[in-house]
């Protein structure tokens, strides 16, 4: 084991430089600003974290020694491979997690942990934890604010990301999902459960935000283990966290052999997303858990043999889902909700043959016209965070992510 003291802030911190055989006896030395350098090779007996907090600004750091060769957790029977119990303020990045497709989660929140806030997870490859859909690539079963999933890559799993729980128990609060590619999954790509309470903490209004990620059922298969690329449940109905939202934007929805691409109730927003599905429906706004409350759904670019949007709600629902100014080509283009200026034209199959970052403009050209949005909504839809505007009126913008894409690259 290499050691290294360094002055982080002021304070001192180590730098551990471990490897397979030494790694887990340093674990539990681990302090704020501290750092966890792993050599590369096959690590066998998991990463168990346990009562591990680092500090604002100060957090454990858990790393690859070298990224372009990053350590591999190997599954092993009935233990997740990396388990978080009690802890705040971590960073994991460069780790492999191969799962070997024994019964077991790749990342871990456990059940019985009373808390894992402020956790970072960035460039992971977790592959081959599909023994079942119940084995999730990341898992939280407890509260768990704050984290941020980053440019990770997760593929042939059971569920990409499970976050919460099945009762509506042990909320995910405040999250950034960014960058991600997840796909090859047997159910969802993501799942966030719906919320009965907020965690203690801040009053304030905590926005989800899930972004630049590509969300993939293609190649999946029909059948029992039919899921909607992602689901999003509602939050809190009352009290602390019932202002909540999640912003859903600049995200590549790609195909779904048996359910829709995005299912959501609550309090949405969804923008600047490009939806295709070659098998169905697009974007389906339903009761779930609850129902769907006030959701705005503008500029995205939708391409469906099935629905493209299609909003079912109660007659008594006091909410609003508003479709704004999207281009929707499908068999169905639109079905319920409050509809203005969206382009809607009947689907072609040819069209799934178009690059993706071309589809929005090659959509356009074949529409009869758009029509201008007003100066005001303009100003509404400009309050939402990284809104990219219309270069032409009615025109999702496009990240500039997706004129980058490669082969399911994130």
């Amino acid at each position: 084991m290499g050691l290294l003291c360094v002055l982080a802030g002021g304070v001192l911190a180590a730098d551990y430089r471990v490897g397979p055989e030494d790694y887990r006896d340093t674990l539990r030395r681990l302090l704020p600003g501290d750092r966890l350098q792993l050599e590369s090779g096959d690590y066998r007996q998991g990463l168990p974290l346990r009562q591990l907090s680092g500090l604002p600004g100060r957090p454990i750091v858990i790393e690859a020694a070298n990224p372009a060769d990053p350590p591999r957790f190997i599954g092993r029977p009935r233990a997740n491979t990396v388990s978080l119990v009690d802890v705040r303020h971590l960073v994991l990045r460069h780790l492999e997690l191969d799962g070997r497709n024994l019964p077991v989660d790749a990342l871990k929140a456990e059940g019985h942990s009373r808390y894992a806030d402020y956790i970072t997870l960035e460039h992971l490859s977790i592959h081959d934890h599909a023994a079942s859909q119940q084995n999730v690539a990341i898992s939280t079963k407890c509260p768990a604010i704050g984290w941020v999933v980053r440019n990770n890559r997760i593929e042939r799993v059971g569920t990409g990301m499970y976050l919460g729980d099945s009762d509506g128990s042990d909320a995910f609060v405040g999250g950034v999902i960014e960058g991600n590619w997840i796909g090859r999954t047997l159910g969802y790509n993501l799942q966030i459960k719906h919320q009965l309470t907020r965690p203690v903490g801040s009053a304030d209004r905590q926005d989800t935000v899930i972004r630049y990620n590509v969300f993939s059922k293609q190649g999946a298969l029909p059948g029992p283990l039919a899921r909607p690329n992602v689901l999003l449940g509602h939050l809190p109905l009352t009290g602390m966290g019932s202002e909540d939202r999640y912003l859903v934007y600049s995200n590549l929805f790609l195909h779904n052999p048996s359910e829709a691409l995005f299912q959501a109730e609550g309090r949405v927003a969804v923008y600047d997303n490009v939806f295709i599905n070659g098998y169905g429906d697009a974007i389906r706004i339903q009761p779930h858990n609850d129902v769907p409350r006030d959701m705005m759904i503008f500029s995205n670019t939708v391409l469906a043999t099935g629905t493209g949007i299609q909003v079912r709600r109660s007659e008594s629902s006091v909410y609003r889902q508003r479709l704004i100014a999207n281009v929707v080509a499908a068999a169905v283009p639109v079905q319920g909700g409050e509809a203005a200026h969206n382009t809607m034209l009947p689907y072609q199959p040819d069209w799934l043959e178009i690059a993706v970052p071309e589809l929005p403009a090659r959509l356009l050209e074949r529409s009869p016209g758009t029509t201008r949005i007003p100066e005001t909504l303009m100003r509404e839809l400009a309050t939402y965070p990284d809104w990219s505007g219309a270069a032409h009126p009615g025109a999702p913008g496009i990240p500039a992510w997706l004129n980058t894409l490669n082969a399911g690259t994130p």
